[in-house]
């Protein structure tokens, strides 16, 4: 696969540029120079593949050569509604979601929460969602939604049509059984629920269990968060692929 690299802006008629990171990647770190060809995407799902027309300062103007519509997406659309781990943790986590084609992943506000998400994380975390996209070769990057209560995520989910489970020790199926009980060949949307390292509170599972969710137990060994949501993916993916 061609080097790759993320217009900010949406590509319009037969140029573009990079600007920024992407800029500076190119010109610095790859010494780019003008007639080399790469791979460009924004995010809307196509591909391009370009030519270098200038290098300047602080961007490099790119030549369109052809589009291209290369769809790596899931046909299920994966939900991960995740207490955040700390650190370097998240930045993992996200990294393996976006290669597993998780659709959204959707920080939670949990009564035990250890690492409560903040707006200056959650931009280097979309900076991550970006490498990973480029590594892996997916034209449409993964949402990462603006944190929600973790009860109002439990409200909200329980008023749509998708799939849903809650991944606690409490659960008296498997994953594999309770996916296996489902008519996922007509779903079209799943989401899981997955709590911090001290679990979820009484009153969180309570309600969660008032709106229908059902518990799904991830085995005898207590994982961890990232551990956990990187799982739940790779099982549910492994769904979608013939």
């Amino acid at each position: 696969m061609s080097e790759r690299y993320f217009v900010a802006e949406p590509v319009h008629g037969g140029q573009t540029r990079l600007v920024e990171e992407e800029a500076r990647h190119l010109a610095h770190v790859m010494r780019a120079r003008t007639g080399d060809e790469v791979v460009v995407f924004d995010g809307s799902g196509a591909e391009w593949q370009a030519r270098v027309a200038g290098i300047g300062r602080r961007q490099v103007e790119l030549d369109l050569l052809e589009r291209r519509e290369v769809d790596r997406e899931l046909p299920l659309r994966i939900t991960l509604a995740v207490a955040l781990p700390k650190g370097d943790r998240q930045r993992w986590l996200v990294e393996k979601a976006v290669e597993l084609g998780v659709h959204r992943l959707q920080p939670l506000v949990t009564e035990r929460g250890v690492a409560q998400p903040i707006d200056k994380a959650l931009v280097r975390l979309r900076r991550t969602v970006i490498e990973a996209s480029k590594q892996c070769g997916r034209n449409r990057l993964m949402e990462i939604a603006s944190p929600v209560d973790c009860l109002d995520c439990i409200t909200a989910a329980s008023e749509g049509d998708a799939v849903r489970a809650m991944a606690d020790p409490s659960g008296r199926q498997s994953v594999g059984s309770f996916l296996a009980g489902l008519k996922l060949s007509a779903a079209t949307a799943l989401t899981w629920l997955i709590g911090p390292e001290g679990g979820f509170s009484e009153h969180e599972l309570d309600v969660a269990q008032r709106h229908g969710w059902p518990f799904v137990s991830l085995g005898r060994r207590i994982l961890r968060v990232e551990t956990a949501a990187v799982y739940l993916a790779a099982v549910s993916a492994e769904l979608c692929i013939e």
